[in-house]
């Protein structure tokens, strides 16, 4: 299947690309959670408070690699805080804003994690209870951190760069064939991610030890086919992982955005990441 990046583009929100870059978020605290190729990188914290260690989310936004903002997640971010959780919404180098491929944008992502888990105590969170999520590209820089070998420089490398858990709203999960599962994205070649395929494929690295997951996808996605997220749900399971999969007739990719539509796939796919982060003893 051949999907331009003008399509990937067209099936994020406006204010999911560019816009609101960098972005305004009230409420949030801002911090630098890495420094490299003379690039300051920022995370933006909502819900640090006193009292017990909370459990914690980190977002990463969609855009293909290549553009993007960290305010995509914000209203999920919001809600999460009213649950009890501290969340992170973190900025990482893309192609239109730093001129770099895919690897780059995963060792930004586990380094996102890493500078998390490494500053828990003054943070107030749980190092074990640290969910890592995402939208499109952002959800494949999730899954990256929990599954992927490599791709680690920079600060607190002795700390472990996998999540305890992964939020996953149409994720990009197959980036070479395996196993019938066909690539998901256009130009699946070492040009296009500026690393082999292979190397930065969440399914083809997932394995026993992969965190519990859940996944939002719409049926009629044609820019994330439901085909690969289904694969990759059958393989992570099959190796005893807990890996659910929520699949929504008729939605297209993006469709859980916040100010998509009439909203209810914004609610309904809220309410079951709530839901799931129950299950695993996040939420009460």
């Amino acid at each position: 299947m051949i999907i331009s990046r003008r399509a990937l583009l067209a099936a994020i929100p406006l204010a999911a690309q560019n816009p609101n870059y960098p972005p305004r978020l009230e409420g949030f605290e801002k911090e630098v959670y890495r420094k490299v190729d003379g690039v300051e990188l920022s995370i933006w914290i909502l819900g640090r408070a006193a009292g017990p260690a909370k459990p914690a989310a980190v977002f990463f936004f969609g855009g293909g690699w290549a553009n993007g903002t960290p305010s995509q997640f914000e209203h999920q971010a919001r809600l999460l805080v009213e649950k009890g959780m501290t969340v992170f919404l973190a900025d990482y180098r893309v192609k239109s804003r730093h001129n770099v491929m895919v690897p780059a944008c995963v060792a930004d992502a586990k380094a996102a994690i890493r500078w998390t888990r490494a500053n828990a105590k003054r943070l107030n969170i749980d190092p074990n209870r640290i969910a890592a999520g995402g939208g499109s590209a952002g959800g494949h820089l999730a899954a990256a951190t929990a599954v992927l070998p490599g791709f680690e420089d920079g600060g607190h490398l002795r700390v472990s760069a996998k999540p305890n858990a992964l939020l996953l709203f149409n994720p990009a999960l197959v980036l070479a064939p395996l196993d019938g599962a066909s690539p998901n994205l256009d130009r699946n070649t070492t040009e296009r991610f500026g690393a082999d395929p292979v190397t930065v494929s969440p399914i083809h690295h997932v394995g026993k030890t992969a965190p519990p997951t859940i996944i939002f996808h719409g049926k009629a996605d044609t820019t994330v086919p439901y085909s690969t997220v289904e694969a990759y749900q059958k393989k992570a399971s099959a190796l005893g992982t807990k890996c659910v999969l929520e699949g929504y007739e008729g939605q297209a990719h993006g469709f859980f955005n916040y100010g998509r539509g009439d909203g209810s796939h914004y609610r309904k796919t809220t309410e079951r990441m709530v839901e799931f982060l129950r299950e695993i003893g996040y939420v009460k």
